[in-house]
């Protein structure tokens, strides 16, 4: 396992962290001051989604990572990502269906709040992504002849 990886999965789970708690204290203020308790049930709830959703996804990659050996190509590793993936989709519709008429959960706000969750965690992921500086083994085209010319 390449320990870049777990440093890489490990500031995005920090940053994610960072966000659900911006998103949630954000998400309470406003629903708070708009809807009342209801308001920030649902905030909280819906933030606590985000949050559950973002550390699956980053679980699932270093498991299949783990699975596969490292490598990306392998089947394991879509499987794992793509079944994490799939259980993600099943237990987000189950969980709405559950707390869509419950009269302490304001839709809405549980609505926006996962979804600027999961657009600020996609956020937080390209950014992290982006900046890393992560070393590949593979041979460039070239690159031997290039060698042996020094």
């Amino acid at each position: 396992m390449n320990p870049a990886n777990n440093r890489i999965f490990t500031r995005i789970l920090r940053l994610g962290s960072l966000l659900a708690l911006g998103i949630a204290v954000v998400g309470c203020l406003v629903g708070g001051l708009t809807v009342g308790a209801t308001g920030v049930t649902s905030a909280l709830v819906g933030t606590a989604l985000a949050l559950v959703f973002t550390g699956m996804t980053a679980a699932s990659i270093l498991i299949g990572l783990r699975a596969s050996g490292g490598s990306l190509l392998s089947g394991a590793f879509f499987g794992i990502v793509l079944g994490g993936w799939l259980l993600k989709f099943i237990v987000f519709l189950v969980i709405v269906v559950l707390l869509k008429d419950q009269p302490w959960v304001n839709t809405l706000v549980m609505f926006l709040s996962i979804v600027v969750g999961v657009v600020g965690s996609l956020v937080v992921d390209v950014v992290v992504i982006t900046r890393s500086r992560v070393g590949i083994d593979v041979a460039l085209p070239g690159a031997e002849r290039a060698n042996s010319d020094k």
